[in-house]
């Protein structure tokens, strides 16, 4: 693909881009083309150039929850974030895929609307949200969620309900699919404003204090293996405080990763890789990684 091609679909394109700009690992490679659509016109034209010229097509969304290797990512990288348009109608919350969690949540709670407390401290953005069936506090995404807006990678617009998402831990249809999410509608009750908006600022103060937020991270880094808690497991393996190059295992969250200054996307896969084998000797549990890891090594 040249760039002339998006030149003259009258879209702006990057060549090359460093996407440690996005991750909030701030590590990554670069992107061979990089491009921001504002709406569903733009992404379409993306999406039709990609399929005519058989091009690779990797979508993010906030990449709070991404590690894109050292080699970056071939094709075109989209990147939805100027798509956040957030609407509340009644007891419903809409938004675009590129807006945040932690803002949808918020909108509702202004708007006296209690169902996604527990998203308030999710960073994501609601397409990744949705993808990943993110949770925190007991709470998932599938447990509001009405239905979600698609654009298939054949260029149409699909609606999908809750239940033909099929959410599970971490998991959802797109997933398989490779659809691209354009929005989500979140179905809320009726509640004390100031009662949700204290509940929210309750648990943002729970993970201020939990997590370590002070360092860049990619969040979680491993899903909860059934009957076990992965911090405990890494704390009794003697891992935390490992560091590998500049990615540690955090001394504050043994779930979490960071970056300590200068830490490569090669420094978090090999911490990764090291704990998972350290864990699966020592207590026979195989960790799998909640984090998305993409990209050329």
């Amino acid at each position: 693909m040249e760039l002339l091609d998006l030149k003259k679909a009258g879209l702006d394109l990057e060549q090359g881009a460093p996407l440690s700009r996005y991750t909030f690992t701030k590590t990554g490679g670069p992107a061979e083309y990089l491009a921001f659509p504002k709406n569903l016109t733009e992404l379409k034209k993306l999406l039709a150039l990609v399929n005519e010229k058989q091009i690779p097509l990797t979508v993010i969304g906030n990449a709070s929850n991404l590690i894109i290797r050292d080699g970056g990512i071939r094709g075109l990288v989209i990147i939805l974030t100027k798509m956040n348009k957030i609407t509340v109608t009644g007891n419903a919350v809409t938004a675009a895929a590129g807006a945040r969690i932690i803002d949808t949540a918020f909108a509702g709670a202004h708007a006296g609307l209690s169902g996604l407390e527990f998203a308030a401290g999710i960073p994501g953005s609601v397409g990744g949200a949705v993808f990943m069936n993110a949770g925190a506090y007991g709470g998932e995404i599938k447990d509001a969620v009405t239905e979600v807006t698609v654009l298939t990678r054949s260029g149409e617009v699909r609606t999908y309900t809750n239940q033909e998402m099929n959410f599970s831990y971490r998991h959802s249809l797109v997933q398989e699919n490779g659809a691209i999410v354009l929005a989500a509608s979140f179905s809320l009750k009726r509640a004390d404003k100031a009662t949700i908006l204290d509940q929210m600022n309750y648990l943002n103060a729970l993970r201020k204090f939990k997590q370590p937020l002070e360092y860049p991270s990619c969040g979680s880094v491993f899903k909860r293996p059934a009957g076990h808690f992965v911090g405990p497991m890494i704390i009794k393996a003697g891992l935390q405080g490992k560091q590998i190059g500049g990615a540690q295992d955090s001394t504050k969250h043994a779930g979490f990763i960071v970056n300590r200054g200068g830490a490569t996307a090669t420094d978090y896969l090999d911490l990764i890789h090291l704990i998972q084998r350290v864990i699966k000797e020592k207590f026979a549990v195989e960790l799998q990684t909640e984090v998305r890891i993409i990209g050329q090594d």
